[in-house]
């Protein structure tokens, strides 16, 4: 009768071993005829040996173990690329378009460039396009990581998968469906998430060599006590066998993966696309940053500061004739005096000028009303007036101009009316994402620049960077990135992604502001904040810190407890369901810690 029931105890463990198993099996079969040695290998020689000194029981537990182990993997990867997934979720598949005088529905594949989509309140926008019609609020937190809703309307970009809130949209599509910023941000999210990181290259490779070394121990283990101390070949086959599946690098293997594929999905999902493990960890390394001036610190757009006009002189009259000249002129600065004047409603368009030219290099003149003014810069006047310009005037030009502000002057033959002073301003979070990253311990933060020293002064003492290197060409910024990894050896660069090409490919980590606007940001750089908010560089920084310090504890447990485990061959307490439970307890507290990386949030 027990030799009946031992018979039907080894068919039910032989059976639960071939179920469980088989595609283990079938795996690690065809490793061991090619010779390639990795933990399925490793588990299909231990499960084998197992049965063949009897140990039908203790074989089936560690296929149950294994299978449980595989599964949780799985499942924590699952988890991790959740953030992939929502962002898949998030476009709708159909849009109502009107193509001539009809409006219908169509799948989104169907959506031409150059349809116009209509997009009710509280719709998801299909496709990227330009606004033609309507005013609304946009939510962008899908795209960009940004909280607050946009304002768009006419000739506004939007982008599939952002949520219309308030108004009625009419948008031309401006991009296929496979090109719009969405698809693109998964597309490369997908491709980051499957690229080796250092560390997961270090793995591979050591892997490589230490499945070969554990199975020459375990060997050892088997052989050599019976052989040469008379031991239990039972006992010690046994433990051989153990010492085989305490040696799986299962936890070590999926160490690095699990943590970078969790940061980058976690990075995604608030706005900041980190295009591949390598950049995640070098990021986590960061000793200095340096930062593009125009359109990084500041906002890249000029607007006028200071506006003023002389005693006796009618404030809006002379910004008016102010604007109306500028409205003939090319010069970069005109759009900010432009602005000031339709902010003010001034109707700048309805004065006539007559005899206007353009002093090349230093200004601008126009007859209105029988009097000629000029505008321009104070060398100007300094040429015109008899007798240059008076003290009083002159202090103040001064005083502007050392605040880094660009001057300029309004006046006649005989006098100055007004003085203008346009700067580019300073984002408002600059200063405070300054002060973070010193307190994360960067070292040192440089602005780069090729405005003229005063600008780059005022706007460097702003802003609290701790070095300011301005008047450089793009070669130049090549240059100093160069000098600086040699200096700090790993080093970020941060820019608009177009200008800054050759300075952010020199960096470690090139990092691009606005991603979600230009294609080039996304293309060039490293890492992309979507965007266009240099809030998110801080969140960035902690993330890839946590990321890297994950992965080394993450290395150096799963390396710990196998040394842990193998030292107990020595007293021959090892056996194989403590072997089983170190690798699936390790594999399992791998994973959880590289989850954490989920709880990591942009405040």
């Amino acid at each position: 009768m027990n030799g009946e029931e031992s018979v039907s105890s080894i068919l039910a463990y032989g059976a639960s071993i071939l179920i469980g198993g088989y595609r283990l099996f079938k795996t690690g079969i065809k490793n061991l005829f090619h010779l390639e040695f990795d933990m399925k290998t490793l588990m299909t020689i231990a499960v084998i040996g197992a049965a063949i000194i009897g140990e039908w029981g203790e074989g089936a537990t560690v296929v149950i173990l294994f299978a449980i182990s595989e599964a949780l993997e799985s499942y924590s990867m699952d988890k991790a690329r959740q953030s992939i997934r929502s962002l898949m979720d998030i476009a709708p598949t159909e849009a109502l378009i009107r193509r001539g005088n009809k409006e219908l529905t169509v799948e989104v594949d169907d959506i031409q460039i150059g349809d116009t989509l209509i997009v009710k309140p509280g719709q998801k926008i299909a496709m990227d396009g330009i606004v033609v019609k309507g005013l609304s609020a946009v939510n962008q937190a899908a795209i960009t990581g940004e909280s607050v809703p946009v304002a768009k309307t006419v000739d506004d970009q939007v982008y599939a998968g952002t949520l219309n809130e308030e108004g009625l949209l009419e948008v031309r599509v401006t991009k296929h469906v496979d090109d719009t910023t969405i698809a693109k941000i998964i597309h490369l999210v997908e491709e980051a998430q499957a690229e080796r990181a250092p560390s997961q290259a270090f793995v591979d490779r050591f892997a490589k060599y230490y499945t070969p070394i554990i199975i020459l121990i375990a060997l050892g283990v088997a052989v050599v006590p019976p052989l040469f101390f008379g031991g239990d070949w039972d006992k010690w086959v046994y433990q051989g066998l153990a010492a085989l599946v305490v040696g799986c690098p299962c936890a070590l293997v999926i160490s690095t993966p699990v943590a970078i594929v969790t940061a980058i999905g976690n990075a995604a999902r608030n706005g900041v696309l980190i295009k591949g493990g390598i950049h995640l960890e070098e990021m986590g390394a960061i000793k200095a940053i340096a930062f593009d001036k125009t359109g990084t610190l500041t906002e890249g757009i000029p607007v006028v500061t200071d506006y003023i006009p002389q005693p006796n002189t009618d404030s809006n009259d002379l910004l008016t004739i102010i604007a109306a000249l500028e409205n003939g002129s090319q010069h970069p600065l005109a759009s900010a005096i432009l602005k000031k004047a339709e902010q003010e409603h001034l109707p700048y368009k309805e004065i006539v000028i007559k005899d206007f030219s353009s002093i090349t290099g230093k200004g601008i003149k126009g007859r209105v009303n029988d009097k000629m003014y000029y505008i321009g810069s104070p060398n100007l006047f300094e040429e015109i007036l008899v007798d240059g310009i008076p003290l009083n005037i002159k202090t103040t030009i001064s005083e502007l101009q050392d605040k880094g502000k660009t001057v300029m002057v309004a006046g006649t033959e005989t006098d100055i009316v007004g003085i203008l002073a346009v700067a580019d301003e300073v984002r408002g979070n600059s200063k405070s994402v300054i002060q973070q990253l010193h307190s994360l311990g960067i070292q040192e933060t440089i602005m780069l620049t090729g405005d003229n020293m005063g600008t780059a002064n005022a706007i460097g003492k702003q802003v609290g960077v701790s070095d300011i290197k301005a008047e450089l060409l793009p070669q130049d910024k090549l240059t100093f990135i160069k000098e600086l990894r040699c200096k700090y050896d790993r080093v970020a660069m941060i820019g608009d992604g177009v200008n800054d090409a050759p300075a952010l490919a020199a960096s470690t980590v090139g990092i691009a502001m606005g991603g979600a606007g230009t294609d080039t940001a996304l293309e060039t750089a490293d890492i992309a904040l979507m965007a266009d908010d240099l809030g998110k560089l801080p969140f960035t920084l902690k993330l890839s810190r946590k990321a890297l310090n994950i992965i080394k504890q993450n290395i150096t447990f799963s390396l710990g407890i196998k040394l842990v485990a193998l030292l107990l061959v020595i007293p021959g307490w090892l056996t194989l369901w403590i072997a089983i439970f170190a690798d699936m307890g390790a594999t399992l507290i791998v994973t959880l810690n590289g989850l954490r990386l989920l709880r990591i949030k942009d405040n």
